[in-house]
């Protein structure tokens, strides 16, 4: 497909086209510059004005960026030689980021150095170096070619003081140097901190160049993520002007008027934006006896951010909202996300409305696409709608909407369980806050019908949506999960066997093969960590244009189309049917190297968000443990390595370590296929999912990291045994299935 886009400068005769430069600067061996171009395409010395005026142009867009030296290469890629910062040094393995990366919403990105070794040879964290570098599979790769004046590194940490000294405590919970603050610049031990790191191996040292606060008070977790994972959090005075501008704007003619259906909105009682509401009544065509009709109506956001304004720009810069326990950081300011795009109780908003039959037995007959005004009738928390389907309270709405959406409901449940999708019945951890931002509570989410009506109604919208534009040809931004690797199913299979579960491998794998493990353990004490086993076993979801189905789903085709509040790829979703079906302004359809490019910049940008929310809440749950401290807690192994073994405590969750070395004298064997440490004398073992109970040693919320130790501080054996000193004969002792050290409290599932 030829390149889309709208030139500034309308390229001269002679002149390459904007792809046929981005091409070269790409493939090309060797840095290109405005000469190498000029050369490569034979321009004459009026050419070459214009060339320079089009290689302005592409930049402005953010096609391309100059590297110093003013050789370019495309936005979003590293040049072919660079400036890179060592950011970390951890003997053989050491990695850099680009010094200057200015590539909006692009995670910046590291790459492996293969150090040259010899005198003065060795790289430390803040060295600068000249770099050649090239793409190897998936990863980039750096060959020094000159070590650069000393250059700084920003890092995020906590002031702490220890024998009169200060030192900068880093964040992450693999940390395991604390540079010495040779320049506090007004800070004070406790105070949460930027710095610039110097120095090498365990000679480093920290200027602190900004002053962020105290760490653990109120709200400062969400804000240290937000720091570490370099999310963009502040929109600019001209972004927030644009915003304000469109949402004043009048909602459109030719919009179909749906203002007097009892459409409702279910959604978390502390739900900031209200992307989607739904719908339902039964068929009155013969055609379809016992069948649906159903509206799932979402937020017209595209309506509202055009393609290439600066709303857009920076929503395609951010990817998605990123919610945290205390605050969201959202994808578009508030006044859009928050007031004019939420689907209100009693207000007219402009929705993209799906318009679905449904058959008795679930299956989705036809749909359509709509451009409309709806006006809800509520607004409803997941506890009231279940409560008021359960008869323990009174609403207004229950059988003009609720009772309806409940009754179309058991139909989609029953295509559902015909397709049989992945059943993973994990639970999430809620954090509850008082008003002031303090810890009240940490408990497993509740998971209602409510909730599971709410997803159906989604995935059937989604499925309309995918499906509606390949029939239409059009463009996709397919939500993607691979089926799990070989590689994987080995590993769940060994794993399995140390259970005595069955896992044939000569099978098709579907998700209901998974289902039927889970099913068979399903009254074993281990019945948590085969599910959690079989959630490692799986791919990660990305996003797309090339369909891969959605083995999770167990869909062939699927796109994301209900939350463009919250999602660029929603929003990319909505364009492409706005396009497809005419519906009026706000559509357009990419081109394929832009949507492949897209899919790959929000897939990135998913990944960052969900590393920032799930150290957030690591946090939060240390904090809620550091009362904690010297208690005994009832605990679960949730991993096991060969230096000893994760364990969570029940009911909270938080990941704590027990070190091989704090199991006693005896020496432990790591069998990695039955994920368990096995003692060499006692046959004591310590497997995954095994419940017992802790000490709790330590919890620090500034890294979310936690340590235990068994209760009574020692391991199978009767003290500690000498550095490298081994079993000294005979044969290595068979390793025993689920063995339980008579030491250690177990404690059977709750159910």
């Amino acid at each position: 497909m030829a390149y889309q886009n709208k030139a500034k400068t309308k390229p001269a005769p002679g002149l390459p086209t904007r792809q046929q430069i981005i091409d070269f600067i790409t493939s090309s061996d060797q840095p290109a510059g405005k000469r190498e171009i000029a050369r490569a395409f034979g321009l004459s010395a009026q050419e070459k004005i214009a060339l320079k005026a089009l290689l302005k142009d592409m930049s402005d867009e953010g096609l391309i960026d100059v590297a110093p030296g003013r050789a370019f290469h495309k936005m979003g890629g590293v040049p072919k030689v660079a400036v890179l910062r060592i950011v970390e040094a951890d003997g053989d393995t050491v990695w850099a980021v680009p010094e200057r990366w200015e590539a909006e919403g692009i995670p910046v990105p590291r790459l492996r150095v293969r150090e040259k070794r010899g005198p003065g040879g060795a790289l430390g964290v803040g060295d600068r170096i000249l770099a050649r570098t090239e793409e190897a599979g998936k990863g980039l790769i750096a060959h020094p070619m000159k070590k650069l004046a000393k250059g700084d590194a920003a890092v995020l940490g906590v002031v702490h003081e220890e024998g009169g000294r200060l030192y900068l405590q880093g964040l992450d919970k693999k940390e395991r140097t604390s540079p010495v603050i040779s320049d506090r610049n007004g800070a004070e031990p406790g105070d949460l901190v930027m710095a610039e790191v110097t120095g090498k191996g365990p000679r480093l040292f920290a200027k602190v160049s900004e002053i962020l606060g105290d760490p653990f008070a109120p709200r400062s977790f969400s804000l240290i993520a937000i720091h570490k994972h370099e999310i963009p959090h502040i929109f600019s005075e001209e972004l927030l002007a644009e915003a304000e501008r469109v949402a004043k704007q009048p909602l459109g003619e030719g919009r179909e008027d749906l203002s007097h259906l009892p459409i409702v909105a279910i959604d978390p009682a502390d739900a900031r934006d209200h992307d989607d509401a739904v719908w339902a009544t039964p068929d009155d065509d013969p055609a379809n006896k016992g069948g649906w009709k159903a509206i799932v109506a979402i937020a017209d956001v595209s309506f509202y951010v055009r393609p290439g304004s600066l709303l857009d720009r920076e929503a395609r810069k951010r990817g998605n909202s990123v919610y945290f326990p205390d605050r969201v950081v959202p994808m578009l300011p508030e006044v859009l996300s928050a007031d004019v795009c939420s689907l209100k109780e009693g207000v007219e908003r402009a929705a993209l409305a799906c318009h679905m039959r449904i058959s008795a037995d679930g299956e989705i007959k036809d749909w359509r696409f709509s451009r409309a005004v709806v006006k809800l009738a509520a607004n409803i928390a997941y506890e009231d709608a279940q409560a008021a389907i359960d008869g323990a309270e009174e609403h207004p709405l229950t059988e003009t909407a609720l009772r309806p959406l409940w009754d179309c409901w058991a139909a989609l449940n029953k295509a559902r369980a015909k397709r049989e999708p992945l059943d993973l019945d994990l639970p999430e951890r809620r954090i509850v806050l008082d008003e002031k931002g303090r810890i009240l509570s940490v408990a497993p989410r509740e998971r209602l019908d409510a909730h599971k009506l709410i997803e159906d109604y989604m995935i059937a919208a989604n499925v309309a949506a995918a499906k509606a534009l390949e029939k239409k040809k059009a463009p996709v931004m397919y939500r993607i999960h691979e089926p799990p690797s070989r590689e994987k199913l080995v590993a769940l299979k060994e794993y399995l066997k140390t259970l005595d579960v069955e896992f044939a491998l000569g099978q098709v794998i579907r998700p209901k093969t998974f289902n039927h493990v889970i099913a068979r353990t399903k009254e074993a004490d281990y019945h948590a960590e085969v599910m959690t086993q079989v959630l490692r076993t799986q791919t990660q979801a990305y996003y797309g244009p090339q369909n891969a189905g959605h083995f999770g789903l167990a869909l062939g085709s699927y796109a994301h189309f209900t939350s463009p509040i919250r999602r660029y790829a929603d929003l990319v979703v909505h364009r492409a049917l706005t396009e497809a079906f005419k519906l009026g302004p706000g559509g357009e359809l990419p081109a394929d190297k832009d949507m492949e490019k897209t899919g790959e910049l929000i897939s990135k940008l998913e990944r960052r968000a969900m590393e920032a929310e799930r150290d957030t809440i690591d946090r939060y749950v240390a904090a809620y443990l550091a009362s904690h401290v010297g208690e005994v807690l009832d605990a679960r192994i949730t991993g096991v390595q060969s230096f000893g073994f994760f364990a969570t405590v029940d009911g909270i969750g938080g990941d704590g370590l027990v070190p091989a070395r704090d199991l006693g004298r005896e020496y432990f064997r790591y069998d990695e296929a039955g994920q368990r440490l096995v003692g060499e004398d006692t046959g004591a073992e310590f497997a995954l999912g095994q419940r017992l109970q802790l000490k709790l040693v330590e919890a620090n919320p500034v890294s979310g990291a936690l340590r235990f130790e068994l209760p009574d501080g020692k391991g199978s054996g009767s003290g500690p045994r000498p550095d490298g000193e081994r079993r000294k004969s005979g044969p290595p002792r068979p390793l025993k299935r689920r063995g339980r050290p008579a030491n250690i409290k177990h404690q059977g599932r709750k159910r």
